[in-house]
C-alpha cells in the first residue's frame, strides 16, 4: 500500500535540512533502488524565491503497513538532525496515472 510520509520543518532549518541532506537522499534513493519509492521532494516557502527556504517534505512510497511507514518515517536523518517539528503518515490510493 502507498504512504504519505509529510515532514514539517522548525523554523529556520537551512542549516540542519543541508547537513542531514545526503544521508536523508541515500534512504529515499535505497527505497527507490527496491522499486518502493512513487515520488519524493521538498514543499518550499516560496516557490519562487530559493532563498526563502524549506517548510517540509513530502514522500510517497510503498510499504505493508501504517507501523512500517512511520518507523522508517521516524529512523529519516531529518528527524535525528530535528529538522522535522513533525511527522505524518497517512494511507494513499493512486488513482491516476
Amino acid at each position: 500500500m502507498l504512504w504519505i510520509i509529510m515532514g514539517r520543518d522548525v523554523p529556520d532549518s537551512t542549516a540542519a535540512r543541508l547537513a542531514a541532506r545526503p544521508a536523508h537522499l541515500e534512504r529515499l534513493q535505497a527505497l527507490h533502488d527496491e522499486g518502493r519509492l512513487r515520488l519524493a521532494g521538498p514543499i518550499p516557502n516560496d516557490p519562487d524565491s530559493a532563498e526563502a527556504g524549506i517548510q517540509g517534505s513530502l514522500i510517497i512510497a510503498d510499504f505493508p503497513n501504517r507501523a512500517e511507514a512511520t518507523q522508517w518515517a521516524e529512523q529519516d536523518p531529518y528527524c535525528a538532525a530535528k529538522v522535522y517539528a513533525s511527522v505524518e503518515v497517512q494511507a494513499f490510493r493512486q488513482v491516476l496515472p
